[in-house]
């Protein structure tokens, strides 16, 4: 096909704003299969654009893609919510995993945190899409009106009912990512080596834990456990002693220092994050992804 055609020019566009529309995507849904899915949509949607010969109207590519790949993620949210009705036990975002210490990619930088997308749950697609849009990429009210073929008012509405929600949940904290490191290193030796008084130092008292396996994996809890008690007892009673060793590699999850437990075969076994307090000494949040579906995008290189 030679250069310069309306496809290549179509290709080309839409790969400069690909990473941009995953992250926005992404930190919509929590999973990446599904964020893939909205962008092939999108990427239709755009292709066919450009073959009815409309490329010319559109005088900013940039927002016509984000405007496409947020309404469409918003119309997948019906059927990822029947999809969660059935889910065995807690659903976790499905983490997006990286080198510790490499450069990371621009949907990487720009998902936010773990803790963060799980509080993100509890509120309306709207409000999602809305603080997802401002919050994170800074968008203007009156440019997520457009997108969302909402009134300006109506969005700073949303916007504000979903900042309320967030931050009462979740106050504005981040931690040092030297500091995060070693309280997860500290956490892995102690719960790979069943210390219960050692996790006991770390854990807040109203520490909660939240295992993924998706029906599919274990060991998993059904429901979120709360309290550093029954939390380190239950770590330190289902590390399946029979799966040990495991080989922990400590890689960025979600733009935190984090752990990713490999089996002996190199098979990813779960990944670990860990959510800390304010003063950075006590985790008050634990999420165990070990549903291995999840886990299908995590490579064994050391």
């Amino acid at each position: 096909m030679p250069e310069g055609t309306a496809e290549d020019t179509a290709t080309r566009v839409f790969a400069d704003h690909r990473e941009l529309l995953f992250s926005v995507v992404y930190n919509m849904l929590g999973s990446v299969a599904d964020t893939e899915d909205v962008l092939q949509d999108a990427w239709l949607a755009w292709a066919a654009r450009h073959g009815a010969g409309g490329a010319e109207e559109i005088e900013n590519p940039r927002a016509y893609l984000v405007r496409i790949a947020v309404n469409t993620a918003l119309a997948r949210q019906a059927v990822i919510s029947r999809r969660r009705e059935t889910y065995v036990g807690p659903w976790l975002p499905e983490p997006l995993v990286s080198d510790a210490g490499a450069e990371e990619s621009a949907e990487r930088t720009e998902a936010v945190s773990m803790a963060l997308l799980v509080v993100l749950e509890t509120l309306t697609p709207l409000e999602r899409a809305v603080f997802v849009l401002h919050e994170v990429f800074g968008y203007a009210h009156t440019e997520i009106a457009a997108i969302l073929d909402r009134s300006p008012s109506a969005v700073r509405q949303l916007a504000h009912r979903a900042r309320e929600h967030v931050h009462a949940r979740r106050p504005r904290y981040q931690a040092d990512p030297k500091v995060q490191r070693q309280v997860t290193e500290r956490f892995l030796r102690a719960a790979l080596g069943g210390d219960i008084q050692e996790l006991m130092e770390m854990l807040a008292p109203d520490v909660t834990l939240w295992t993924d396996g998706g029906g599919k994996a274990r060991p998993a809890a059904l429901r979120p456990i709360h309290g550093a008690d029954r939390v380190a007892r239950t770590i330190t009673g289902g590390t399946g002693r029979e799966r040990w060793p495991l080989d922990v590699r400590y890689r960025t999850v979600n733009g935190d220092p984090s752990a990713v437990l490999f089996d002996n075969g190199d098979a990813p076994f779960g990944v670990m994050v860990l959510d800390l307090d304010p003063e950075g000494d006590r985790i008050r949040g634990i999420y165990a992804v070990t549903n291995p579906d999840k886990l299908t995008h995590i490579d064994d290189h050391r």
